[in-house]
């Protein structure tokens, strides 16, 4: 059997992620076994299904790679055919009509529900079963002659030749109902498998309450495509072993129904922003320069002159810290900017605390002015010799000069840091710091300027 899946999204509105999440797992799925992944726009709401909102589906797929294999299916060119099922299933006694509510506003359909229990297995979440009085008739036609959800869905994937509807498990119950439809229309069932729900940390439906909850949102924050793909693939599903930063060759390879998992997945920003940095430093260092520099620009941090050389470097002593692009102003502004601000409390705990770092600051900008190399290596050998001829723990030394020379408490690492800066910056930067160490007050020099 040819796999054909579709992802179905009702455009009224944002994207949210568990939607895309849908149409990630049915994309892998149909890649992974060599089928088909199809489309269909479900704008039967004329109001609320607007081409900006129709665009904004077609622009986040686009965004994330999930290209598809036919024309899109637009539900409401597919009206005729709903009436048509309909009216058939009405001839066959399968249905009927009801002046519904009795408000005589004219006719519905209603389905009529076989008189026997309903089940079908689920690819997740096992055989299920629905007792034939807890099912009861419904309508798939409306009295103002508009076909229903119900119905549309199943004469649609039908006609698509759809044979997996992997779709989010809030639609078990619908399930019930479109198996008996399914039968009734004289069609061949597709095998179900139902994702499980995404959900904030009460294990509560996520929205947008608990953050970022659309796919454009992530993307405005300057999420990759790759990371947020990445992430929410492993929302409910697993590849089988320890790997979490995958690509999308190795996902659609290790794919599959049997690997997604039935309980909720919970959103963890944190893990996402880590995922992000991690596919961040996959991209090639050139490209990394680019998106770096332009956020630089962006804060009026980068300058017309600037040395392109130097910020290679910069981006690559960076390349641990920054999981955005955004992160670049924030984390490593002081590397462009000689009068970055100091943090107050880290000026009074690095600097002030410690017992005449003052003196030792001083001893540390001779020692490293005398350096015959001016060398990660060199540098780390040079401030613990010096902490040692002061009888004092190397780590205060550490700390000291990170705040010294960056005004900042964390970074990368520090020598790696000084480096980049080079013996000129450093020796300033030590200079100027020097002068704070005796300072009682709260103002420090360069505190109204920011460090990016």
């Amino acid at each position: 059997m040819s796999v054909r899946v579709r992802f179905a999204p009702s455009p009224t509105g944002q994207v949210h992620i568990g939607n895309i999440r849908a149409a990630i797992f049915n994309w892998l799925f149909a890649r992974h076994h060599g089928g088909k992944f199809l489309l269909r726009i479900e704008d039967t709401d004329r109001e609320r299904s607007t081409p900006e909102a129709v665009q904004g589906v077609l622009d986040a797929m686009a965004w994330l790679g999930l290209s598809t294999d036919e024309a899109p299916v637009y539900q409401s060119s597919m009206r005729a055919a709903h009436v048509a099922a309909a009216e058939d299933l009405v001839r066959r006694g399968a249905a009927y009509r009801e002046d519904k509510g009795g408000t005589g506003k004219g006719e519905a359909i209603l389905f009529r529900m076989p008189a026997e229990d309903v089940e079908f297995q689920d690819d997740v979440k096992g055989q299920l079963k629905k007792a034939a009085k807890d099912v009861k008739d419904f309508v798939i036609v409306r009295s103002d002659g508009s076909p229903v959800f119900h119905l549309g869905n199943v004469v649609d994937d039908i006609q698509m030749g759809v044979t997996h509807v992997i779709r989010g498990d809030d639609h078990v119950e619908n399930t019930f109902r479109h198996v008996a439809l399914y039968r009734a229309l004289g069609a061949t069932v597709p095998k179900f498998a139902h994702l499980p729900m995404i959900v904030n940390a009460q294990g509560k439906p996520y929205s947008k309450r608990d953050g970022a909850a659309y796919v454009g949102d992530f993307r405005e924050k300057g999420f990759l495509p790759e990371a947020l793909f990445n992430y929410l693939a492993l929302l409910g599903w697993s590849p089988g072993d320890e790997r979490e930063v995958l690509t999308v060759d190795e996902m659609v390879a290790a794919f599959t129904l049997e690997r997604v998992h039935p309980s909720p997945a919970q959103v963890d920003q944190a893990k996402l922003m880590w995922m992000n940095g991690e596919h961040l430093r996959r991209r090639p260092l050139g490209e990394r320069v680019a998106g770096c520099k332009a956020d630089l620009q962006a804060n009026g941090i980068w300058r017309d002159g600037m040395d392109e050389a130097y910020l290679a470097r910069v981006v690559d002593a960076m390349a641990e810290r920054v999981k955005l692009y955004t992160d670049m102003s924030v984390q490593a502004g002081f590397f462009f900017n000689d009068d970055f601000a100091y943090d107050p409390k880290l000026v009074e705990k690095r600097l002030r605390k410690p017992v005449d770092m003052e003196a030792g600051l001083g001893a540390l900008h001779a020692a490293w002015a005398a350096l015959p190399e001016f060398s990660e290596a060199a540098l780390e050998e040079s401030l613990k010799a010096l902490a040692v001829a002061r009888g004092a723990n190397p780590a205060e030394f550490i700390h000291a000069s990170r705040v010294a020379v960056s005004g900042m408490g964390v970074g990368p690492g520090l020598y790696v840091m000084l480096v980049v800066l080079g013996r000129e910056r450093v020796l300033a930067r030590l200079g100027r710091a020097k002068n704070l160490c005796a300072r009682t007050d709260a103002a420090a020099p360069g505190s109204a300027g920011g460090n990016g």
